[in-house]
């Protein structure tokens, strides 16, 4: 079973590589951004606390992530494996996900980190609001907020993961196949 952690900043290709993992690899992919979407579209409870945290560039706290991904995990009893693509954002999320798996008889596979310049990822997001729909990705002050939540909040997490030797760094410039490139190799290094 393979279970990859896909990390970067607000905007700097983990959906779009995320699609590419799914087919190569066969794997389910969970991204607490669409699980969150999901259930604010759904109206559920659990929606609705999250968008008011994520309407003002917040995290979402880790409880109500950690309950949603659970949900989804379980709908997918038979997976070959599973790539997480916003989640863990925090360590007791990371810790929440080892102790999830290991349940399972499970575990991360590495973390794989894409590594963008935030000039770089403004102007990503930016774009991606023409396009998405997404009115948080057309505010440069909600887009620079979101992107210092991640270097503040988020980006220790990679720590978790170094200690663990799973940690891998991928330079996120460039074409969408060179990145995909990059990523298969590192996957496969460690297969």
């Amino acid at each position: 079973m393979i279970n990859l952690v896909l990390f970067g900043p607000p905007g700097a290709g983990k959906g779009t590589q995320s699609e590419r993992l799914v087919a190569k690899y066969e794997l389910v992919h969970l991204s607490t951004g669409d699980i969150f979407r999901k259930n604010m579209k759904n109206e559920t409870a659990l929606g609705q606390l999250a968008k008011s945290y994520m309407d003002k560039g917040n995290l979402v706290p880790d409880s109500v992530t950690i309950d949603m991904l659970k949900s989804e995990l379980e709908l997918y009893p038979e997976a070959k494996g599973f790539i997480f693509d916003g989640f863990p954002r925090t360590s007791p999320q990371a810790e929440a996900l080892d102790i999830m798996l290991a349940e399972k008889s499970q575990g991360i596979t590495c973390m794989l980190a894409l590594e963008v310049a935030e000039a770089e990822l403004e102007k990503r997001l930016l774009g991606r609001a023409a396009t998405s729909g997404r009115a948080d990705d057309g505010d440069i002050e909600i887009v620079r907020n979101r992107i210092a939540v991640y270097n503040r909040e988020t980006a220790p997490v990679a720590e978790f993961y170094k200690v663990q030797g799973k940690f891998i760094s991928i330079e996120g410039m460039g074409g969408i196949d060179e990145i995909s490139n990059r990523l298969y190799a590192s996957i496969d290094a460690h297969l």
